[in-house]
């Protein structure tokens, strides 16, 4: 009556998997949200986030719960672990109360951060390092 597409129509639409996901602003949830695509919470979240990209948590977003991705880009406020494979940024205005775990890290000076920062190589970066030290330096001497 609205619209001739069937249901195999939808399904193959939803399936693409590169989609974001946003829980805007207002907006309250309660449970843990697993999300193969980058997620923004700009409302509040109290439940852990498993996620395989980019978390963002926006200015007036709240979490209390652990976050697990591969970037996230913090702005509001955060209760629990951060474990991030790639680059943490805490940005200015933000609130972090636990524990962050994350290759890269940076904190903007009118970020809050309250706990423990370990710092995990990724394998690509351990072996540039490892390369790097086991370089030798080379000088050449001049005769007159």
């Amino acid at each position: 009556m609205f619209n001739a597409k069937s249901k195999n129509d939808f399904s193959s639409e939803s399936s693409s998997g590169s989609s974001a996901s946003l829980i805007g602003a207002g907006t309250s949830m309660k449970g843990d949200i697993t999300s193969n695509g980058d997620m923004r919470i700009d409302g509040t979240l109290v439940g852990n986030i498993n996620c395989t990209a980019k978390v963002i948590i926006g200015a007036n977003g709240a979490v209390q719960g652990d976050i697990s991705g591969q970037q996230a880009d913090i702005l509001g406020k955060v209760t629990g672990t951060i474990k991030v494979k790639d680059l943490l940024q805490l940005k200015g205005g933000c609130e972090v109360n636990g524990n962050l775990s994350a290759a890269k890290l940076q904190i903007e000076p009118d970020a809050t951060f309250n706990g423990e920062c370990h710092m995990v190589s990724t394998a690509s970066g351990s072996t540039k390092l490892s390369a790097e030290k086991k370089k030798e330096p080379s000088f050449e001497l001049a005769t007159s």
